[in-house]
């Protein structure tokens, strides 16, 4: 039984040495930019996005419609990473853009990398003024008199209610 187990593990391992070979020794030039990764995939205009790209050892240059050209640096301790921030554009419409980075004169282009949404459209609402309106004093105010005037009512009925 014990033969059969050790069978197994030593096969499985094999297995799995054997699949992740071949993607170890691919990609014989590693200056290729790929994997573009934008986060968040989903935002809103003038919010910031960071830009994450593999195979970009020594930084480059990332562009879209929705941003300014943006330089990438080298992630230190990542294995030819390069990462970016970007801002979005007030004007930017809504919808999905392009990023196109350009690392050691290589270019690569993800389609749809990331999605632009509008603003919220919440109209004037309370937010129209600073404070207090005289509205809300009058009611807040009539509110107290009524707490007030409905206390001593009751406060008058108990007192009396004690001398019989």
């Amino acid at each position: 039984m014990r033969n059969t187990r050790a069978l197994a593990a030593a096969g499985a391992a094999v297995a799995v040495l054997g699949l992740a070979a071949p993607t170890a020794t691919a990609g014989g030039d590693h200056n290729q930019p790929r994997n573009i990764v934008a986060l968040p995939s989903v935002i809103a205009r003038g919010g910031q996005m960071t830009v994450t790209v593999d195979g970009c050892p020594q930084g480059g240059t990332m562009t879209s419609d929705a941003f300014r050209t943006t330089h990438l640096t080298p992630v230190r301790g990542a294995n030819e990473t390069s990462r970016g921030t970007a801002t979005i554009k007030q004007d930017a419409r809504p919808g999905a853009y392009d990023i196109t980075v350009n690392c050691s004169g290589r270019r690569l282009t993800r389609p749809a990398a990331f999605t632009v949404i509008g603003g919220v459209r919440g109209g004037v609402g309370g937010s129209s003024s600073d404070g207090a309106t005289s509205t809300d004093i009058a009611i807040g105010g009539g509110l107290v008199a009524a707490a007030v005037a409905g206390g001593g009512l009751f406060w008058l009925r108990r007192r009396s209610e004690r001398r019989i």
